[in-house]
């Protein structure tokens, strides 16, 4: 299933891009052979952040997905949810997974990225985020406009709790620029609701589990409720420097990925309880998470935010494409680098029957 043709080509780009950064001086981290050969023997390290959180790489690990792999983790530390992205432009990461608003208008402001891999959806049962108020706010689904004047807390700005949460309020005929939005981390926005600090709190998976067990809590509803999951994932995105010079190392990251998720879809309960223990809560408290098949991109879920980051301002309309920021070459799932158009076209797990 090895995509040998893409494969020669970008290992024969990444020797060209190789000559031209050892005539700039280039980086000791990235001194050695082109990574045209993915060689368990002689195995490539990436950089990743090693956040409590549902992560597709720690549990690819725990299941032992990179013992025999030529790429393997090299854990950095936790990072800051909204450094992710600036610091995989930088190189201080290699990989990391956040909303594709981030990625996007990181590339629009000339950032050398990527967004390689798909990754979650959004069900009924198994929602992105969940908004919730104090049991005795008085605030409800039905007069959002009590919000105005009030503190949402959410995780961070120019993603998906500010941008889906504001287009949807508007929608309701609320003024979002009346209400304090403050960037409160995940583990951190239980608490806010909780005391006071916030009127209303946007909490992701898995930490939303908790919050949703709370007697002094109340859940208004979660982001599937607000789009039926249009937003979309948050893919993987992949430093420019870092693929061109290991394709062939990515594209086996990406296929772990893509093992990893239908691993996840098929045994959710065994997955959570994997998280519960990375994250230190019972697993009671730990929201399902569902991937989409294969880890394979659409183009439909990218241009989701392409349009919205027009909306809002943040990229000039016509500027980027969903081509421009996404691509499947690294995908040995995929049958081309073109993206799928929507995930309607995704159906069929690839990976059934591996190890």
């Amino acid at each position: 299933m090895k995509k040998t043709l893409t494969r020669a080509l970008t290992a024969l780009a990444a020797a060209v891009a190789l000559l031209g950064t050892a005539a700039c001086g280039g980086s000791e981290e990235l001194s050695g052979p082109p990574g045209d050969v993915s060689d368990p023997k002689n195995p490539v390290y990436f950089k990743y952040a090693d956040n409590p959180s549902f992560d597709l790489v720690y549990l690819a690990d725990k299941l032992g997905y990179f013992q025999n792999a030529g790429i393997k983790p090299k854990y950095v530390g936790a990072v800051d949810a909204n450094q992710l992205i600036p610091l995989t432009d930088t190189g201080d990461l290699d990989f990391s997974t956040r909303m594709a608003s981030l990625t996007i208008s990181a590339i629009n402001g000339g950032a050398d990225l990527k967004i390689i891999a798909a990754s979650n959806r959004t069900l009924p049962d198994a929602p992105h985020m969940n908004y919730f108020v104090h049991k005795d706010s008085g605030i409800t689904a039905e007069n959002l406009n009590k919000l105005e004047g009030k503190t949402i807390a959410m995780n961070g700005f120019g993603a998906c709790a500010e941008y889906v949460t504001k287009q949807y309020l508007s929608k309701k005929g609320v003024d979002v620029d009346k209400i304090n939005w403050v960037p409160t981390p995940d583990t951190q926005s239980e608490q806010a609701v909780e005391t006071g600090a916030s009127d209303l709190s946007i909490i992701h998976a898995p930490f939303s589990g908790h919050a949703l067990n709370n007697p002094d809590l109340v859940s208004l509803f979660s982001d599937f409720d607000l789009d039926g999951g249009e937003s979309g994932s948050q893919p993987y995105t992949g430093n420019g420097e870092f693929i061109r010079r290991f394709p062939a190392q990515t594209e086996e990251f990406v296929g772990i990925l893509g093992k990893t998720q239908s691993w996840v879809n098929r045994n959710p309960d065994q997955a959570r309880q994997y998280i519960a223990e990375r994250v230190k809560q019972d697993v009671k408290d730990i929201t399902r998470y569902a991937y989409v098949n294969n880890a394979i991109i659409d183009r439909k879920q990218i241009q989701y935010w392409i349009d919205t980051l027009v909306t809002f301002g943040q990229v000039p309309e016509g500027s980027l494409t969903a081509d421009d920021v996404a691509t499947n070459q690294y995908n040995p799932y995929a049958k081309s680098d073109q993206l799928l158009e929507t995930q309607a076209d995704n159906q069929v797990d690839l990976t059934a029957g591996e190890k």
